[in-house]
């Protein structure tokens, strides 16, 4: 969503002005039929009225914080930091929030908002005088409008599906209802009007090539990936109310074919394409630019400075600044101790992902421990704010063009029983650019189905860490439990350094090294003063046992022995502590907004 920031600004002052956030559960925005009619009554008022619905998509309680942020922790790539409490985001990564945590409230009703303001838009285009008697192109801007609606609105749906499961769908405005006390809707069902809306919203909308600008705001291809992921949840797995399992949607190749040739398209089309550079498509989101080979295909804006539009992309997560030094940031997301492992030790997207250092209160770079490594795509000190600063104006990448190659391979490998050469080239497109300096170490790819869906779900939680997406992939392939349980074993050998953490070392030894924020992430792991034992790379520092005493000058920090018993199993710190099969896979209804609508109830145990 990448809107010119000045007329994003002017549009919110005027959008106050009409559309007031809805408050309560499915409420009425309170708008006259007389005011919906000048609402609409021009390309620009239009306009207006669209950025209103787009503004939902971020904010602390969208994409600038708890949607992005908070629901999608814990997969086997990142948790939340700190100790357990059912009543706050902590309770949400591990599984065991109430039922009155209120972070469960805002984001509900926020994606609900944007529904609501979504049907306005859907509603009143068709009916506008300019969009049914309006020049050529003006009929033409209606309906990219029109389409951008649409696509928003299934943007808030599967928000809605993917983190509670069966919902109530309302298509219509509240005004426009007899009562906005309404049930729950199978989620199949929204899925198939979402799906269909997008078939249509693609007709609707240009592809980037054909916008006329980069400020493009939601293509053609944005469409086409959000069809392709809705189809991909719709033929996978989900946890279901009535019996209590997890259980695949009907029909899966018919959904696999949309994803199919919905990636196909936008490989097809190439308006975009893999960054040969993968740290510089993150650096891009921090100033709000696009990068060079447009592999972002559509980004949440975030800006404005408040907790409605801005985000605390970088200050809450991303790699940890002391509040000494320049920048101050929480670092509030830490990666899984053995999540840094996953990565080859030649994998470009390492060093990036697992932000192994943090920022000490003299601006100097030194090592983290083992359990407190954070998630570095997003880095404070990579944008130009300094100081308390917590609303940073980074972009949240909903799309990337390496999630519709993985997207295309995955559906391409379930509809022909084994992948095709276009598959295998999609996925070793993805897996050249991390090893683009060390090819040599890439390793091959499998050639029958299974042995490649393996490769998918491992490729993906090393392109993506970090971006939200992995929670919701483990549940749609059903391997979330799987997972979860083969994570724990695997802290337990790295608690104990054996088996394949056998050489892993309790300490690193290092000195404090200059931090320069113009640096790659690499570059910077590179100036990293660590001690190297006689006979081994710097590469190695981190496969290699700890020597068993501090070097003189060096100062020693904890690796592998960060990691403690508690870490796995304790009530308050153990990792995904309260989770459970057939139950926790979705989040409980927030307890007001049950209480506000006789028609909901509490599903899956809680």
């Amino acid at each position: 969503m990448k809107l010119n920031r000045l007329i994003s600004i002017l549009s919110c002052l005027i959008i106050v002005l009409t559309f007031t956030s809805c408050e309560d559960f499915l409420d009425a925005e309170n708008i006259s039929n007389s005011n919906e009619q000048q609402q609409f009554d021009s390309t620009a008022d239009t306009f207006t009225a669209l950025i209103g619905v787009y503004n939902q998509v971020m904010g602390d309680d969208g994409y600038g914080q708890r949607l992005n942020l908070y629901y999608p922790q814990s997969g086997d790539d990142f948790k939340t930091s700190g100790d357990f409490n059912c009543n706050d985001r902590r309770g949400l990564s591990a599984y065991g929030a109430c039922t009155s945590n209120p972070d469960l409230n805002r984001p509900f009703l926020k994606l609900y908002s944007g529904i609501e303001r979504a049907n306005l838009v859907i509603k009143n285009i068709p009916l506008s005088q300019v969009f049914q008697t309006g020049s050529n192109s003006e009929k033409a801007l209606m309906n990219r409008y029109l389409g951008e609606a649409y696509t928003l609105r299934a943007q808030f749906y599967y928000d809605l599906i993917k983190n509670w499961g069966d919902v109530p769908m309302q298509l219509v405005p509240s005004s426009d209802l007899e009562s906005v006390y309404l049930p729950k809707t199978d989620r199949d069902v929204i899925y198939e009007q979402m799906l269909a809306d997008l078939e249509t919203a693609a007709t609707l909308v240009p592809w980037r090539s054909e916008a006329g600008g980069s400020n493009t705001r939601i293509t053609k291809a944005a469409v086409k990936g959000l069809r392709a992921r809705i189809a991909l949840a719709r033929a996978g797995y989900s946890l279901r109310r009535e019996p209590r399992i997890m259980a695949q949607g009907s029909n899966p190749q018919v959904y696999y074919k949309i994803a199919y040739d919905e990636c196909k398209d936008i490989i097809t089309k190439g308006d975009h394409g893999l960054n040969a550079n993968f740290e510089a498509v993150f650096r891009a989101l921090h100033d709000n630019t696009e990068d060079a080979a447009h592999e972002v295909i559509y980004a949440a804006g975030a800006f404005g400075g408040n907790s409605r539009t801005d985000s605390k992309i970088g200050y809450y997560n991303g790699m940890r600044h002391d509040n000494a030094s320049s920048w101050q940031s929480s670092g509030g997301i830490n990666a899984i101790a053995t999540y840094f492992y996953e990565f080859g030790k030649f994998d470009g997207r390492r060093d990036i992902t697992v932000a192994s250092i943090q920022i000490n209160g003299s601006n100097q770079a030194i090592p983290t421990t083992g359990v407190l490594s954070t998630d570095g795509k997003f880095r404070k000190s990579w944008t130009n704010i300094t100081g308390t600063s917590q609303n940073l104006a980074i972009d949240w990448p909903m799309f990337r063009y390496s999630d519709i190659l993985l997207m295309f391979a995955e559906a391409d490998n379930e509809l022909n029983g084994s992948p095709s050469a276009e598959a295998i080239n999609a996925v070793q497109q993805v897996r050249n650019r991390a090893y683009a300096a060390n090819l040599g170490q890439a390793g091959s790819i499998p050639t029958d189905k299974t042995g490649f869906f393996n490769y998918i779900v491992q490729e993906r939680l090393l392109e993506f860490g970090g971006e939200g997406l992995r929670k919701y992939d483990l549940i749609r392939w059903n391997l979330l439990a799987t997972k979860i349980a083969e994570t724990k074993q695997n802290l337990s050998l790295l608690l104990n350094g054996s088996g394949k953490y056998a050489n892993v070392p309790s300490y690193i030894y290092y000195k404090a090294s200059p931090y320069d924020r113009t640096r790659t992430a690499a570059a910077q792991i590179a100036a990293m003063d660590y001690y190297v034992p006689a006979g081994v790379s710097k590469a190695d520092v981190f496969y290699t046992p700890s020597v068993a005493e501090t070097p003189t000058g060096y100062v020693r920090a904890n690796w592998r022995a960060a990691m403690t018993a508690t870490y796995i199993n304790d009530p308050a710190k153990g990792y995904a502590q309260y989770f459970e099969a057939n139950r926790k896979e979705l989040f409980p209804i927030y307890d007001d907004i049950i209480l506000s609508n006789y028609n909901l109830k509490q599903d899956y145990g809680y």
